[in-house]
Protein backbone atom coordinates (compact mmCIF):
# COMPACT_ATOMS: atom_id res chain seq x y z
CA UNK A 1 0.00 0.00 0.00
CA UNK A 2 1.42 3.43 -0.94
CA UNK A 3 2.00 5.82 1.95
CA UNK A 4 0.14 9.09 2.31
CA UNK A 5 1.67 12.54 1.98
CA UNK A 6 2.36 15.04 4.75
CA UNK A 7 1.15 18.50 3.67
CA UNK A 8 2.46 21.57 5.51
CA UNK A 9 -0.41 24.03 5.23
CA UNK A 10 0.08 27.76 5.92
CA UNK A 11 -2.39 29.74 7.97
CA UNK A 12 -3.17 33.45 7.98
CA UNK A 13 -1.22 35.92 10.13
CA UNK A 14 -4.09 38.39 10.46
CA UNK A 15 -7.86 37.99 10.48
CA UNK A 16 -9.84 38.44 7.26
CA UNK A 17 -6.79 38.14 4.99
CA UNK A 18 -7.25 34.62 3.60
CA UNK A 19 -8.64 35.92 0.29
CA UNK A 20 -5.30 37.52 -0.61
CA UNK A 21 -2.62 35.52 1.24
CA UNK A 22 -3.90 31.92 0.96
CA UNK A 23 -3.27 30.33 -2.43
CA UNK A 24 -5.59 28.08 -4.47
CA UNK A 25 -3.14 25.22 -3.78
CA UNK A 26 -3.73 25.56 -0.04
CA UNK A 27 -7.47 25.57 -0.55
CA UNK A 28 -7.34 22.51 -2.81
CA UNK A 29 -5.25 20.52 -0.32
CA UNK A 30 -7.54 21.42 2.59
CA UNK A 31 -10.62 20.51 0.57
CA UNK A 32 -9.25 17.02 -0.13
CA UNK A 33 -7.68 16.22 3.24
CA UNK A 34 -9.61 14.57 6.07
CA UNK A 35 -6.92 14.29 8.78
CA UNK A 36 -5.08 17.25 10.31
CA UNK A 37 -2.49 17.81 13.01
CA UNK A 38 -3.11 21.25 14.52
CA UNK A 39 -2.01 23.39 17.45
CA UNK A 40 -5.58 24.27 18.39
CA UNK A 41 -8.52 22.28 16.93
CA UNK A 42 -11.05 25.04 17.59
CA UNK A 43 -9.14 27.77 15.74
CA UNK A 44 -8.12 25.33 12.98
CA UNK A 45 -11.78 24.51 12.34
CA UNK A 46 -12.57 28.21 12.31
CA UNK A 47 -9.79 28.77 9.76
CA UNK A 48 -11.01 25.97 7.48
CA UNK A 49 -14.58 27.24 7.77
CA UNK A 50 -13.48 30.78 6.84
CA UNK A 51 -12.17 29.52 3.49
CA UNK A 52 -15.72 28.54 2.47
CA UNK A 53 -14.62 25.38 0.66
CA UNK A 54 -17.74 23.37 1.45
CA UNK A 55 -15.79 21.11 3.82
CA UNK A 56 -18.00 19.15 6.20
CA UNK A 57 -16.12 19.61 9.46
CA UNK A 58 -17.96 16.66 11.01
CA UNK A 59 -16.05 14.44 8.57
CA UNK A 60 -12.68 15.99 9.44
CA UNK A 61 -10.49 14.38 12.09
CA UNK A 62 -8.09 16.59 14.04
CA UNK A 63 -5.36 15.71 16.51
CA UNK A 64 -3.39 18.21 18.58
CA UNK A 65 0.29 18.72 17.79
CA UNK A 66 1.68 21.52 19.93
CA UNK A 67 4.74 22.34 22.05
CA UNK A 68 3.42 20.04 24.77
CA UNK A 69 3.10 16.98 22.53
CA UNK A 70 5.57 14.31 23.72
CA UNK A 71 7.83 12.91 20.96
CA UNK A 72 6.65 9.39 21.77
CA UNK A 73 3.14 10.36 20.59
CA UNK A 74 4.28 11.16 17.06
CA UNK A 75 4.21 7.53 15.93
CA UNK A 76 0.50 7.26 16.79
CA UNK A 77 -0.37 10.64 15.27
CA UNK A 78 1.36 9.77 12.01
CA UNK A 79 -0.02 6.23 11.66
CA UNK A 80 -2.65 7.23 9.05
CA UNK A 81 0.20 8.09 6.67
CA UNK A 82 1.50 4.54 6.91
CA UNK A 83 -2.00 3.35 5.99
CA UNK A 84 -2.11 5.50 2.85
CA UNK A 85 -4.04 8.56 4.11
CA UNK A 86 -2.76 12.10 3.67
CA UNK A 87 -2.26 14.37 6.71
CA UNK A 88 -2.22 18.16 6.78
CA UNK A 89 -0.32 20.13 9.43
CA UNK A 90 -1.78 23.55 10.29
CA UNK A 91 -0.08 26.05 12.59
CA UNK A 92 -1.86 28.72 14.60
CA UNK A 93 -0.34 31.34 12.30
CA UNK A 94 2.06 31.36 9.37
CA UNK A 95 3.92 28.35 8.05
CA UNK A 96 4.24 24.98 9.83
CA UNK A 97 7.73 23.98 10.90
CA UNK A 98 9.06 27.53 11.35
CA UNK A 99 9.16 28.33 15.08
CA UNK A 100 6.47 25.69 15.29
CA UNK A 101 6.01 22.12 16.59
CA UNK A 102 5.16 20.91 13.08
CA UNK A 103 8.85 20.08 12.70
CA UNK A 104 8.28 16.96 14.82
CA UNK A 105 5.90 15.57 12.23
CA UNK A 106 8.24 16.43 9.38
CA UNK A 107 11.22 14.73 11.04
CA UNK A 108 9.14 11.58 11.54
CA UNK A 109 7.97 11.62 7.93
CA UNK A 110 11.54 11.76 6.64
CA UNK A 111 12.54 8.87 8.90
CA UNK A 112 9.78 6.76 7.30
CA UNK A 113 10.38 7.86 3.68
CA UNK A 114 7.05 9.70 3.61
CA UNK A 115 6.74 12.52 1.09
CA UNK A 116 6.66 15.98 2.69
CA UNK A 117 4.88 18.72 0.73
CA UNK A 118 5.54 22.26 2.06
CA UNK A 119 3.11 24.81 0.62
CA UNK A 120 4.07 28.45 0.35
CA UNK A 121 2.22 31.02 2.41
CA UNK A 122 2.74 33.96 4.77
CA UNK A 123 5.65 33.68 7.21
CA UNK A 124 6.05 36.58 9.62
CA UNK A 125 9.82 36.22 9.98
CA UNK A 126 10.46 36.13 6.22
CA UNK A 127 8.03 38.96 5.45
CA UNK A 128 9.69 41.07 8.15
CA UNK A 129 13.17 40.31 6.77
CA UNK A 130 12.06 41.14 3.24
CA UNK A 131 10.73 44.50 4.39
CA UNK A 132 13.58 45.38 6.75
CA UNK A 133 16.22 46.51 4.29
CA UNK A 134 18.72 44.14 5.91
CA UNK A 135 20.65 41.61 3.86
CA UNK A 136 18.96 38.27 3.42
CA UNK A 137 22.34 36.61 2.81
CA UNK A 138 23.05 36.10 6.52
CA UNK A 139 20.38 36.02 9.22
CA UNK A 140 19.36 34.01 12.28
CA UNK A 141 15.97 33.46 13.86
CA UNK A 142 16.04 33.18 17.66
CA UNK A 143 12.35 32.86 18.48
CA UNK A 144 11.58 34.09 22.00
CA UNK A 145 14.28 35.62 24.19
CA UNK A 146 14.50 34.95 27.96
CA UNK A 147 11.74 36.43 30.11
CA UNK A 148 14.07 37.32 32.99
CA UNK A 149 15.09 40.96 32.54
CA UNK A 150 18.78 40.43 33.30
CA UNK A 151 19.02 37.37 31.07
CA UNK A 152 17.15 39.15 28.30
CA UNK A 153 19.51 42.13 28.39
CA UNK A 154 22.47 39.76 28.16
CA UNK A 155 20.84 37.94 25.23
CA UNK A 156 20.24 41.23 23.40
CA UNK A 157 23.85 42.33 23.85
CA UNK A 158 25.00 38.94 22.58
CA UNK A 159 22.80 39.23 19.48
CA UNK A 160 24.12 42.73 18.85
CA UNK A 161 27.77 41.67 19.11
CA UNK A 162 27.18 38.63 16.89
CA UNK A 163 25.43 40.81 14.33
CA UNK A 164 28.39 43.19 14.21
CA UNK A 165 30.94 40.39 14.04
CA UNK A 166 29.13 38.19 11.52
CA UNK A 167 27.26 40.92 9.56
CA UNK A 168 24.09 39.00 10.44
CA UNK A 169 20.49 40.16 10.88
CA UNK A 170 19.06 38.84 14.16
CA UNK A 171 15.34 38.04 14.19
CA UNK A 172 13.32 37.53 17.37
CA UNK A 173 9.83 37.94 18.74
CA UNK A 174 7.81 38.21 21.93
CA UNK A 175 4.41 37.25 23.27
CA UNK A 176 2.18 40.13 22.05
CA UNK A 177 1.14 41.33 25.51
CA UNK A 178 4.84 41.81 26.42
CA UNK A 179 5.87 43.60 23.23
CA UNK A 180 6.05 47.05 24.79
CA UNK A 181 8.30 45.78 27.59
CA UNK A 182 10.50 44.10 24.99
CA UNK A 183 10.83 47.31 23.03
CA UNK A 184 11.69 49.26 26.17
CA UNK A 185 14.48 46.82 26.99
CA UNK A 186 15.77 46.82 23.42
CA UNK A 187 16.01 50.62 23.42
CA UNK A 188 17.65 50.66 26.85
CA UNK A 189 20.18 47.93 26.04
CA UNK A 190 21.42 48.34 22.48
CA UNK A 191 23.79 50.87 20.99
CA UNK A 192 22.23 54.00 19.47
CA UNK A 193 23.78 53.16 16.08
CA UNK A 194 22.34 49.66 15.90
CA UNK A 195 19.42 49.41 13.51
CA UNK A 196 16.09 47.87 14.52
CA UNK A 197 13.24 46.83 12.26
CA UNK A 198 9.79 46.62 13.83
CA UNK A 199 7.23 44.71 11.76
CA UNK A 200 3.74 44.52 13.24
CA UNK A 201 0.39 43.16 12.04
CA UNK A 202 1.98 41.75 8.91
CA UNK A 203 -0.43 41.26 5.97
CA UNK A 204 -3.18 43.18 7.79
CA UNK A 205 -4.69 46.42 6.49
CA UNK A 206 -2.73 48.37 9.14
CA UNK A 207 0.55 46.53 8.54
CA UNK A 208 3.57 48.50 9.76
CA UNK A 209 7.23 47.89 8.87
CA UNK A 210 9.90 50.46 9.74
CA UNK A 211 13.67 50.31 10.21
CA UNK A 212 15.43 52.99 12.25
CA UNK A 213 18.46 53.30 14.47
CA UNK A 214 17.94 52.72 18.18
CA UNK A 215 18.59 56.44 18.70
CA UNK A 216 15.80 57.34 16.27
CA UNK A 217 13.34 54.82 17.74
CA UNK A 218 13.76 56.54 21.11
CA UNK A 219 12.19 59.63 19.51
CA UNK A 220 9.38 57.67 17.85
CA UNK A 221 6.62 56.50 20.23
CA UNK A 222 4.92 53.31 19.11
CA UNK A 223 2.41 51.02 20.81
CA UNK A 224 2.90 47.29 20.22
CA UNK A 225 0.69 45.99 23.02
CA UNK A 226 -1.11 42.78 22.01
CA UNK A 227 -0.09 43.27 18.36
CA UNK A 228 1.80 40.39 16.65
CA UNK A 229 5.27 41.82 16.06
CA UNK A 230 8.64 40.69 14.70
CA UNK A 231 11.85 42.45 15.72
CA UNK A 232 15.05 42.40 13.67
CA UNK A 233 18.31 44.03 14.74
CA UNK A 234 21.47 44.55 12.79
CA UNK A 235 24.64 46.23 13.98
CA UNK A 236 27.02 47.82 11.48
Amino acid sequence: MPKGKLFLIPNVLADNTAHWVISPQVQDVIAHTKIFLVENPRSARRYISSLKLGVNLEEVHMETLDKGTPPESINRLMQPLMNGADIGVISEAGCPGIADPGALAVAYAHSKDIQVVPISGPSSMFLALMGSGFSGQSFAFHGYLPIDKKERAAALKKLESESLREHRAQIFMETPFRNNQMLEEVLATLSGNTKLCIAKNLTAADEFIQTKTIADWKKFPIDLHKIPTVFILQSF
